[in-house]
């Protein structure tokens, strides 16, 4: 069990608490039959979301680099995966991604045991804050959407801090929303180059939330592969 030094749990969202490929799947098999995609030659749907998954993480990568800009990130995603089946159509590509941020954020998708886990944390007195690569009004929907609204005092956009998970300008601006300092701090997070590595260049303490089995090129401070694991971790505070 860990010593009871920590005060503030800062949390990822995406991958961490709420599942970003269930949700993302669900929404774009939604899609895939309202915009009648398989006539568009598009029937193989596990295809389309695995290359879908593909091009949303290189874009990511690269808007964390800040070499796009967030439009750009939201629409190239559906042109590239379009293009993969043949398909260069920009209207359909803007239609895709227009439909699938309106619906994405509305679904509720979990990792197991979150809920549970959050309330202990909050019935130990532990105060739970939010530090997400977002976008504002989409992170702030799932959080209604799925429950977890309640539980988060400071929620931390990278849009809202105009920063980007791994800079220390978003640790930095966590910190004052939250009313913080960073040796009672500790960030929960799945990405070992985004949430620890840039927890890590603040000096804050991390959980590696790893449960793909990542091999880990980095030593966190903590390592979980469920979320219910966090409970043993931070005892009640004294």
């Amino acid at each position: 069990m860990a010593a009871k030094k920590y005060k503030h749990l800062f949390f990822d969202l995406d991958h961490t608490l709420w599942d970003f490929d269930a949700n993302a799947r669900a929404t774009l098999e939604q899609l895939h039959l309202d915009l009648r995609l398989p006539d568009r030659g598009i029937s193989d749907f596990d295809k389309f979301y695995t290359n879908y998954i593909g091009h949303n993480e290189k874009l990511w990568e690269r808007y964390r680099k800040g070499e796009i800009r967030q439009e750009e990130l939201r629409i190239k995603r559906m042109w590239l995966t379009l293009l993969d089946f043949r398909i260069a159509d920009e209207d359909l590509s803007r239609q895709l991604s227009e439909l699938f941020m309106q619906l994405l954020p509305t679904r509720t998708i979990l990792f197991p045991d979150t809920l549970e886990v959050l309330q202990v944390l909050t019935d130990r007195g532990y105060q739970l804050h939010l530090i997400t690569n977002g976008f504002e009004q989409t992170q702030h929907s799932k959080l209604r959407s799925s429950g977890l609204d309640p539980f988060f005092r400071a929620v931390v956009t990278s849009e809202g801090s105009n920063s980007l998970k791994p800079q220390r300008a978003i640790f930095d601006y966590a910190m004052e929303q939250a009313n913080a300092s960073v040796s009672e701090s500790i960030m929960i997070g799945d990405n070992l180059d985004v949430d620890i590595a840039g927890a890590m260049a603040v000096g804050m303490d991390q959980v590696h939330v790893n449960f793909i089995g990542t091999e880990q090129h980095i030593k966190p401070t903590y390592t979980v592969t469920m979320l219910k694991q966090l409970e043993e971790i931070f005892g009640n505070i004294e």
